[in-house]
């Protein structure tokens, strides 16, 4: 972590406390680990302001204005979704996707996409159960290969580590040699999948172009834009949500082209990311406890990190 402003994976969570919940869901299933995950989540809300100071950024922005126990309450609501995140995604490995079923929109338009056979180049963001609506995915039997850093830090297990069967996608950690680039040009000359999470830099001097979200300006990276330029790959802008208690849904909020030969400079790839920022905006209008990006996004920083260094 960078100062205040990063984002680490830290579980916030102990691997024992962890593993009780998981030993509950078991046991009891679903709604009595909601019950804990609510009472946690208050505690953790009220009794450490690091958790409070963690949500602020994004509350603010969200919901300008509320202070006291007005915003307390936000905080704790955003706290309580995600936490009950974890209890779905865990229980979907422990006691089997059954439990909690997932829907998609636009499977049409995404096979036909794929039926280019220059890949596809979905971009998304840690918001609703991203995890479990990109497990969906598979039905279009097509390999997924999802760009994702695991901190070791983070002791909470991903869904499909709680039994024996295999991941229903491939796992490309960015943080590998040149960024997983080549990696990642490999998957779509292969006419696959990639998932890319457009909404979180690491701090590895990768290219980011200065947008606009929620009234504020914030830092997001162009690298899933330049390499659709760059292999012709179509691009969609997708989202995961839950809409019932017991249903996941994820949809497709827009379709891209990006341009070939747009090159280095950020502000060629400016206009793209910040459709994918505003269709991130819609959601949170609509599902506004549903976004799970605990840092300051907004936090001002010294230079755009642009490869070329220039515009």
């Amino acid at each position: 972590m960078t100062g205040n402003t990063g984002w680490t994976g830290k579980s916030l969570g102990s691997r024992w406390q962890h593993g009780f919940f998981y030993g509950l869901i078991r046991l009891c299933g679903r709604s009595w680990a909601y019950v804990l995950s609510d009472l946690v989540s208050l505690y953790y809300v009220l009794a450490r302001p690091s958790v409070r100071a963690k949500c602020r950024p994004y509350l603010s922005h969200r919901f300008p204005g509320r202070t006291g126990l007005r915003r307390l309450l936000d905080a704790w609501r955003l706290s309580r979704e995600l936490a009950r995140v974890l209890v779905d995604r865990a229980a979907v490995g422990i006691l089997g996707p059954a439990v909690l079923p997932t829907s998609m929109d636009g499977r049409e338009t995404l096979d036909a996409l794929l039926a280019e056979g220059k890949g596809l180049i979905l971009v998304t963001a840690h918001v609703g159960g991203w995890q479990l609506g990109l497990s969906t995915l598979k039905i279009l039997g097509t390999p997924v290969t999802v760009v994702m850093h695991r901190n070791p830090e983070d002791v909470d297990r991903q869904y499909f580590e709680h039994g024996s069967g295999e991941a229903p996608f491939q796992i490309l950690d960015p943080a590998s040699f040149l960024g997983g680039s080549l990696d990642m040009l490999r998957v779509l000359e292969r006419g696959e999948i990639l998932c890319i999470m457009g909404d979180r830099v690491l701090e590895d001097g990768s290219p980011t172009v200065d947008v606009d979200f929620l009234g504020g300006t914030v830092r997001m990276p162009y690298g899933p834009f330049k390499l659709a330029s760059l292999t012709g790959a179509p691009l969609a802008l997708i989202h995961s949500r839950k809409v019932s208690r017991n249903l996941f849904h994820i949809g497709i909020s827009d379709v891209m082209r990006v341009p070939p030969g747009l090159g280095r400079r950020s502000v060629a790839f400016q206009p793209f990311v910040q459709r994918f920022a505003s269709s991130l905006a819609d959601f949170t209008r609509d599902f506004p406890y549903h976004f799970f990006n605990f840092f300051d996004m907004w936090a001002p920083t010294p230079e755009r990190r642009d490869g070329s260094r220039s515009r």
